[in-house]
């Protein structure tokens, strides 16, 4: 059997009767397959698309837009059956001369890089009907015009999914990648595609969820989260973890730094190359870093008080006897640095001074334009996620990590799903990818506290959130503070980030937009001068005249937020070993919450 670039291998009787072979395993795991999705557990409907209204709204719209303008409707189909009438002349023209060298520049989308799809008469007519239909759907979309704007928004968002879904790669018979592996392996690629597919249904109880990382080869506290400290206090719903000093001296005031709950905290302490928790130690600080419990049904009655209560405000008050100080700065990240503003709001409306300074990395305050997570934050999905809720007592890590993939479905469900299932390829061994499958469930109380009052209704930045006997307002945030965004943040926008800074109290600010996204933004070391970072003094003006009068800096933030960090941390003192006789060391770094699996 020989194999040449662009074309398909020769097959002699030999190579076809094994194929005929490895297609007949499959019946044995289709046997599987069925067994496995047969025990599928069930969850809210509503989780699965918008409410069909959206789509009504739109094809009402649409058909409105058509009767009062035929003239349009009719030139768009003219186009499309013009440019299909074309792409099927040109593979007839192509298929009469036989195969050939491409005729025009390969493709710039990597789902089509082989080269069959320009030599191949076959492919290059299916790669061009797919992008003629799915520019006929851009543009019958973007002539809806009788739709207000989040639903015009909602709409370009899961009729662009659709179009994903229905890329010819996603489907063996128009995917030539995988028909070139399973005729050069006999169908075995096939024979682990499936083998890799029933495993990922048998692990997540029939839900298909893509693999995306080779989790064998990672070990949380093995090659992952190695930074060494103690556990020095424990309760329901936190581990408070600190870490060992690597210098002789320390700063007086400690870090507590807040990572999401959404994720687990050891994004930021991959490996000591890239790990921020390492550095912070490196620099002469006493860092302590909250690991959040992954709650489990028990928890539904748990709310954003009891993260502010149990979570931060003990965490601060544990650290505080520790180091025996009155203050210290306190760092939140994600959903953390919002809930991070929420717990300054209360202090200061108690009269707290414990929190000297805070930095927040990727964190949301205002979420008057919710970007893009817009479809998925009106009321059919967060109805479809409360009735989940109050079923399961949790919204379970995977409905969550599911909505953040489709976010980037290409690259995060389409592309490693191919590679899995089509080509048989075990998953990369990524620790990022690692990281971003172990998720971890949210409390029924506190998700849909989350969704309606901060998201929906934005009371935090407008009327006030209530919260624990007090009208919390972002506006009460007056410590100084520095807020690290990312430029090409899908999950905090950096412009939404910079909206919500401007109405904080604080006389102090200080705005940073890192180059890159939500993680490699924040998780971006000096060593490796990889993205740059911008500043600007001046927050009064939009987001958009700050950028263009900002001035970039090459490399990592880091050792700029150490150097303001510095200003607010104390006189050196002795270096502090974990813990005191009050708060002995209950497990090493990175404890028992991060690596606890909750019960189904």
């Amino acid at each position: 059997m020989t194999t040449s670039e662009g074309h398909m291998p020769d097959l002699s009787d030999e190579h076809v009767e094994r194929l005929k072979e490895n297609m007949l395993k499959v019946e044995d795991l289709s046997k599987r397959l069925i067994e496995v999705m047969a025990s599928k557990k069930a969850h809210t409907p509503a989780l699965d698309g918008p409410n069909q209204e959206l789509f009504a709204r739109a094809a009402t719209a649409y058909w409105a837009e058509a009767l009062q303008n035929p003239a349009k409707l009719l030139e768009q189909q003219l186009e499309y059956w013009g440019k299909s009438v074309l792409n099927f002349a040109a593979a007839q023209q192509a298929l009469l001369a036989g195969e050939g060298e491409a005729d025009e520049a390969p493709s710039k989308d990597k789902r089509f890089s082989n080269p069959l799809w320009d030599t191949n008469p076959y492919f290059r007519l299916v790669r061009q009907q797919y992008l003629t239909n799915a520019e006929a759907i851009a543009n019958a979309v973007e002539s809806v015009e009788d739709l207000d704007a989040k639903d015009k928004r909602r709409l370009k968002y899961f009729s662009q999914q659709i179009v994903d879904m229905m890329s010819p790669t996603n489907f063996l018979p128009t995917n030539p990648d995988a028909l070139q592996k399973a005729i050069e392996t006999d169908g075995q690629s096939l024979i682990q595609g499936l083998e890799n597919l029933v495993a990922d249904l048998e692990a997540n109880d029939g839900e298909l969820i893509v693999k995306l990382a080779d989790e064998n080869a990672f070990k949380v506290g093995g090659n992952l989260a190695t930074t060494p400290g103690e556990v020095v206090y424990r309760n329901r719903m936190m581990e408070l973890i600190q870490y060992s000093p690597a210098t002789e001296t320390v700063y007086e005031t400690p870090v507590v730094l807040f990572p999401p709950w959404i994720n687990k905290f050891y994004i930021l302490d991959l490996k000591a190359q890239n790990s921020l928790i390492k550095w912070i130690t490196d620099q002469g600080y006493t860092l302590f870093v909250v690991s959040w419990v992954n709650p489990d049904a028990s928890y539904a009655e748990t709310g954003m008080e009891d993260y502010v209560q149990d979570g931060f405000l003990t965490a601060v008050e544990e650290a505080k006897k520790i180091c025996k100080v009155k203050q210290v700065n306190a760092v939140g990240y994600c959903i953390a640095g919002t809930t991070l503003s929420l717990t300054l709001s209360l202090l200061k409306q108690r009269g707290d001074k414990s929190i000297k300074s805070a930095t927040f990395f990727t964190a949301l305050t205002d979420f008057s334009d919710q970007g893009e997570f817009t479809p998925f934050l009106q009321n059919d999905f967060i109805d479809g996620i409360e009735e989940e809720v109050n079923k399961e007592g949790v919204l379970r890590s995977w409905i969550m990590a599911r909505t953040m993939s489709f976010l980037r479905s290409r690259d995060l469900v389409y592309g490693p799903a191919i590679r899995s299932y089509m080509l048989g390829e075990t998953p990369p061994a990524f620790d990022l990818l690692y990281w971003n499958g172990d998720g971890a469930n949210l409390p029924a109380k506190m998700a849909v506290q989350y969704l309606r009052g901060l998201c929906q209704r934005n009371e935090f930045a407008s009327d006030g959130f209530e919260l624990m006997g007090h009208k919390l307002h972002v506006r009460d945030v007056d410590v100084p503070l520095m807020a690290i965004t990312c430029e090409t943040d899908h999950i905090a926008a950096w412009k939404d980030c910079y909206r919500g800074v401007q109405k904080m109290g604080s006389r102090s600010k200080t705005f940073i937009v890192s180059e890159s996204g939500h993680i490699a933004g924040i998780v971006n070391p000096p060593s490796k001068k990889k993205y740059g970072h911008y500043t600007n003094p001046d927050l009064k003006a939009d987001a958009d005249t700050w950028m263009k009068e900002a001035s970039f800096h090459e490399g990592s933030w880091w050792p700029r937020w150490e150097a303001w960090l510095k200003k607010r941390s104390g006189k050196q003192v002795p270096a502090r070993e974990p813990g005191d006789s009050s708060h002995p060391p209950l497990a090493p770094a990175p404890g028992t919450y991060v690596v606890a699996k909750p019960k189904s």
